[in-house]
């Protein structure tokens, strides 16, 4: 682990989870950084800018250096690596316990995606709210390092260069200081005239463009505010969307319908001639409407959503004002609810950035409303090596301490770890969700007392696989947890069950998939609704079996129900191979994870009442994900997936052999009861050849995905995942030819000194 003289001045603090960096700066210079600087500040910056170039060329993916390197790193002596399994997950638990914050949980780089930064910048320069000068040059080196050698950046920072993605650099890039007349600047430039010019951008773009002056909004489809004044029943009213989808699209339809457009500057007049082939006054805006760059599209808008623009583009022009200033009223209300209820964190970046346009706009830039956004910024920023970014959540707290709760517990270490543990088991405690949101029904929250949230507590939203993984962790490192918040979370659980025995994201599916026929994005997949997952169901049915070992009378024929239909799912959505899609990382190892992880569970479970077939469609389930696995075993041992197999939806293969997708397949051939021990020990020896002195593993490939094609990392994977597994096949030891059903839910049964 390297480090450099400037990261020094970056320190992050964690306080229930929520985790921020501060700029320290250097004795002897102003603390101020953001009037006009000294020449001693100015060569500060040009050091520390220097110590932040990165060389996207050897590895996109930051390693989180800056954060790890201020931790306490353990090194070792020893020049190769040991062959024991259990050994190696002892090293691997004492490094990652450096990371661990007093607060309990792991904070870590949750980058990837390209057009958040972006997004960010432009709240910030349409409410004249400027980032000082250490964070705006940080945020433009971040940019820097990541354009591709075509001179464009991608949707993601392993993707090919896009409209959407170059454009929004270029633009943040401009109103974060950069001339136009640098040298990664007018090869953006070059890029974006060779293909067409700024009219080709995504609508996202074309929305965030309007804000500035930058893009004319009689170039956007309509947003249509008064969708939220239809009748609740009907399928296209926006309560039925995807939660994400509809928090986004909330603060556009308010920022539309007040047509908001920043005050003129000559930068932005500067930028009007830099970003299109033709004069900015020339272009004819509505001709723009439906324009998209064939670098961009993933998801072409359909026929019908077109027709249906084209109506509604009419009825723009002839909105009734009245009806427009009531959609407007409750769009409004909404957001403020939106902050409330997430103390301003909000669902996502992407509307954290929006709704902080528009409290400005309502509100005024010295509100309350807004002065509690800004400070929000902060959450969602994060300083790796490669410079400052925006991430895609305000981190993954809860979900990297779940996992890695479980990781040690599993390899039976929680014992020689116990001081760790114990914090980790705090965060959990701390972030189940005790309360519930004012006025929920009227907007259109899902119940969520006992529910877990992806990050902190405070973000309170919470998510079905997260309060799975939150009840399996709580109950693991606690055995005499309090009955009623055991209770309230499989509540929760068996609340998110569909129709289809499956599982969404948040919430239940509230409208048909035909509504994705409407999904305007262009570059995003399957955003209309909360569709069922694999990974999401597998989650809670594994909780609800280990809270029915425990309390087998509660809730009985209901939970009984929910694991057989959910289970059912899982089944069908198997694939003739034996595999299963991955939704949310990279990609059919992962899908294969949590279905292998649920079948297992099930298979193992004992006592009658329990429906035999489902149980003998499991084994031959768990046997064909098997095979499926042992074929797209490398000849090293390892298994590893391009990003690419999220986009395409089949297995695409990485060029080399991957620590995290290894260690995914390697927990899905033991918990499936392979027997090939020679397979399993060359997986469990490639894991162990790739971890570094110091106990850690090497930052490989983008391992998440959302929406199919946007990727997004996850740096406690190639920790959390390679001491689990190893932890796993170290206890199954070399009796895999003997295993049995009882073999199989023993290794899922606590071992070690208790944490509470």
């Amino acid at each position: 682990m390297y480090e450099k003289k400037t990261w020094a001045h970056w320190h992050l603090t964690s306080d229930r989870g929520r985790s921020v960096w501060h700029f320290r700066s250097p004795q002897g210079l102003p603390a101020d950084w953001r009037g006009p600087l000294s020449t001693d500040q100015q060569a500060f910056l040009r050091e520390m800018e220097e110590d932040f170039v990165y060389d996207k060329k050897q590895n996109p993916n930051s390693a989180d250096c800056v954060y790890r390197s201020q931790r306490a790193v353990i090194s070792t002596d020893r020049d190769q690596p040991h062959r024991d399994a259990r050994q190696s997950v002892r090293e691997a638990i004492n490094y990652y316990q450096t990371l661990q914050t007093t607060d309990g949980n792991w904070p870590g780089d949750y980058g990837g995606p390209m057009f958040l930064l972006p997004g960010l910048a432009i709240a910030s320069y349409v409410t004249e709210s400027p980032f000082t000068a250490p964070e705006a040059m940080l945020m433009r080196r971040y940019m820097l390092n990541h354009q591709n050698d075509d001179g464009g950046w991608g949707l993601h920072l392993e993707g090919h260069s896009t409209m959407f993605g170059t454009v929004l650099q270029y633009v943040a890039l401009r109103l974060l200081g950069a001339r136009a007349v640098d040298t990664e600047v007018v090869r953006a430039r070059k890029w974006i005239q060779v293909h067409g010019g700024a009219t080709g951008i995504p609508s996202w773009g074309k929305f965030y463009m309007s804000l500035l002056g930058l893009y004319e909004w009689e170039g956007c489809n309509t947003l249509l505010p008064e969708l939220w004044l239809l009748p609740k029943s009907l399928a296209i009213h926006p309560s039925h969307y995807w939660c994400h989808t509809r928090m986004v699209y909330l603060p556009m339809a308010y920022c539309y319908g007040h047509k908001i457009v920043m005050k003129p500057t000559a930068l932005i007049q500067e930028l009007r001639t830099e970003l299109y082939t033709e004069p900015y006054g020339q272009i004819r805006w509505a001709a723009c409407r439906d324009l998209c760059s064939d670098t961009d599209i993933y998801f072409p808008q359909s026929a019908t959503l077109k027709s249906l623009n084209g109506v509604l583009n009419v009825y723009e022009k002839m909105h009734l004002k009245g009806t427009r200033k009531k959609a407007l009223r409750f769009a409004l209300d909404y957001i403020n609810a939106e902050d409330q209820q997430t103390n301003y964190i909000n669902i996502g970046p992407v509307n954290q950035a929006l709704n902080s346009i528009a409290v400005w706009h309502a509100y005024g830039r010295e509100s309350e409303q807004y002065r509690k956004h800004r400070e929000r910024w902060a959450d969602y920023l994060w300083v790796a090596e490669d410079g400052m970014k925006m991430q895609g959540y305000n981190g993954s707290q809860l979900w990297d301490t779940a996992f890695a709760m479980q990781a040690v517990k599993e390899a039976a270490m929680d014992g020689e770890f116990a001081q760790m543990v114990q914090r980790g088991y705090d965060y959990v405690d701390k972030s189940q969700i005790r309360g519930e949101v004012v006025d929920r029904e009227k907007f259109f929250r899902h119940m969520q007392i006992g529910g877990w949230p992806f990050s902190t507590v405070d973000h309170g939203w919470p998510i079905t696989d997260c309060t799975a993984e939150g009840l399996k962790t709580f109950m693991l490192l606690n055995p005499q947890a309090e009955p009623e918040r055991l209770y309230q979370a499989v509540n929760v659980l068996l609340s998110y069950q569909n129709a289809d025995g499956g599982c969404a994201s948040y919430e239940l599916t509230r409208s048909p998939q035909w509504l994705e026929l409407l999904n305007p994005s262009e570059v995003f997949g399957n955003i209309m609704i909360d569709y069922s997952y694999t990974e999401c169901t597998s989650a809670c049915v594994q909780a609800l079996i280990a809270f029915h070992q425990r309390y087998p009378e509660h809730r009985l024929e209901e939970v009984k129900s929910f694991i057989e239909k959910g289970v059912r799912f899982i089944l069908s959505q198997q694939r003739a191979d034996g595999s299963w899609y991955g939704s949310w990382a990279v990609c059919f190892t992962y899908g294969t994870w949590f279905g292998v992880e649920a079948l297992s569970r099930y298979v193992a479970m004992n006592g009658a009442g329990w429906q035999m077939d489902i149980r003998d469609k499991a084994k031959t389930a768990l046997q064909k994900a098997t095979g499926f696995l042992l074929a797209k075993q490398n000849a090293d041992g390892g298994w590893g997936e391009s990003f690419e197999s999220c986009v395409r939806k089949e297995y695409i293969p990485s060029p080399q052999s991957q620590v995290v997708n290894t260690s995914w397949a390697l927990l899905s051939l033991l918990a499936a009861g392979c027997t090939q021990y020679d397979k399993l020990e060359h997986a469990a020896q490639l894991l162990i050849s790739r971890q570094e002195k110091n106990g850690d593993w090497p930052q490989e490939n983008i391992s998440g995905v959302f929406n199919h094609n946007c990727m997004i990392t996850y740096t406690s994977y190639r920790n959390v995942f390679p001491i689990w597994a190893l932890g796993r096949f170290a206890r199954s030891g070399n009796n895999l030819l003997e295993w049995t059903a009882e073999d199989i839910v023993a290794r899922f049964e606590p071992a070690g000194k208790e944490a509470h």
